[in-house]
């Protein structure tokens, strides 16, 4: 019998196979539209902290829907890699380099602030129609939302994806965070937690 974790892996390599056949243009148009469609739908003000992600591989780009939160007044951070189990969400600020983060990505260096978001942008791999995410394996955004869930703290949460990296069922495990919001290219979609 396959567990939870070997499906995962699967559905994982499936949807990234499909996400990286798209087309790099559409891609980057596709993030643009992402942006537009998420003004509205993210209402963020003065005292908002916002996570996003420097995308790696084929990603949705978010920085246009980053850098357009913060023209609306919320703070940016990146999630930085700590160790081989841990993230923290360091401060984005203008002009300041950015350092390698491993995997393909970038993120703020040690001498910026850490930061707790109120909204987070999550990256997945692999989603379904009840909002159970697959992310990329090694569990850091579950775990730093347990964290944050530990300080009391109840960040909105949104997955960024594409459509075509919806799957039928997420099997499920006992740490999984299920995401209530994925913004795809066809918009913000909110998923029944009952489902």
């Amino acid at each position: 019998m396959t567990s939870a974790k070997e499906l995962k892996r699967e559905l994982r390599k499936q949807a990234l196979a499909r996400r990286d056949a798209l087309d790099a243009f559409w891609r980057i148009e596709a993030s643009l539209e992402m942006a537009d469609l998420a003004r509205d739908g993210i209402a963020v003000d003065g005292t908002s902290i916002v996570s996003g992600f420097w995308p790696m591989r084929s990603e949705v780009d978010v920085r246009p829907l980053m850098f357009g939160l913060r023209e609306r007044g919320a703070r940016l951070c990146l999630p930085a890699i700590i160790d081989s189990t841990t993230i923290v969400f360091r401060e984005l600020v203008r002009g300041a380099a950015l350092v390698d983060m491993g995997y393909g990505t970038a993120g703020p260096g040690e001498d910026h602030a850490v930061l707790d978001p109120s909204v987070m942008l999550v990256p997945l791999a692999a989603f379904d129609a009840r909002g159970h995410r697959i992310g990329y394996g090694a569990g850091y955004y579950d775990r730093a939302i347990a964290r944050l869930a530990g300080k009391g703290l109840t960040p909105r949460l949104v997955g960024i994806a594409f459509d075509c990296q919806e799957v039928e069922r997420v099997p499920e495990e006992p740490h999984d965070v299920i995401i209530p919001e994925i913004l795809t290219e066809t918009g913000l979609r909110r998923f029944e937690a009952s489902l």
